[in-house]
């Protein structure tokens, strides 16, 4: 009797070793299947952040062409986006984000302010709206002007007074794709013949 309950007790125990291994075995394979899968996923997301032909994916907005070479000896060789910052209208260059706009001022009052964008292309002064100047003069109430688009749609221009003396300052306000903008710097006459100004609109 107990030898038949021994070799009942040896075999209950193999069979509950075999069930242990094929739990084992099942366990081992569905980790390892997990971490292929894993892996498998990783290598898709890798693969998926180029464009397929292992080059970088192309700017959804392509630059402006070049409006060509500076105009001063400074800038040559000055292609890329805001590299050329030459007066083209004899007046001084700034920049409001990644457009210029030129501030081209007169002692006999006429005024242009020209827009152009990152390359210096020109722009249509209509690109900018409700551009006002004050000329602050010292110990004078300030002159408030409205400039207009010329005839050519290509500047905001206007016929002031005279401005005489040191220590004037001019103060520009427009806004830019409906966000406002103002600066205030000091009255530097530009380069340019003021004679045969543009008209406006």
């Amino acid at each position: 009797m107990r030898s038949d309950l021994g070799a009942l007790t040896a075999s209950n125990v193999d069979h509950t070793s075999q069930v242990f291994s094929v739990k084992a075995a099942s366990r081992f394979f569905t980790l390892a299947g997990v971490r292929l899968a894993s892996l498998a996923i990783l290598l898709a997301l890798t693969v998926g952040c180029g464009n397929g032909n292992g080059t970088e994916p192309e700017a959804a907005m392509s630059p402006s062409p070049p409006a060509g070479p500076p105009r001063d000896a400074q800038h040559q060789g000055l292609t890329g986006p805001h590299g050329d910052h030459t007066p083209h209208h004899g007046g001084m260059v700034l920049m409001n984000g990644d457009v210029h706009y030129e501030v081209v001022l007169a002692k006999d009052g006429q005024h242009e302010i020209w827009f152009s964008d990152a390359m210096r292309n020109e722009l249509p002064a209509s690109v900018a709206s409700a551009v006002v100047m004050e000329v602050l003069r010292p110990e004078t109430p300030p002159e408030t002007i409205q400039l207009t688009i010329d005839d050519a749609g290509e500047a905001w221009v206007t016929s002031a007074r005279p401005v005489e003396g040191d220590g004037v300052m001019v103060k520009i306000r427009y806004a830019l794709q409906g966000e406002p903008h103002e600066i205030e710097l000091p009255f530097v006459p530009s380069t340019k013949d003021t004679k045969g100004t543009k008209g406006t609109k």
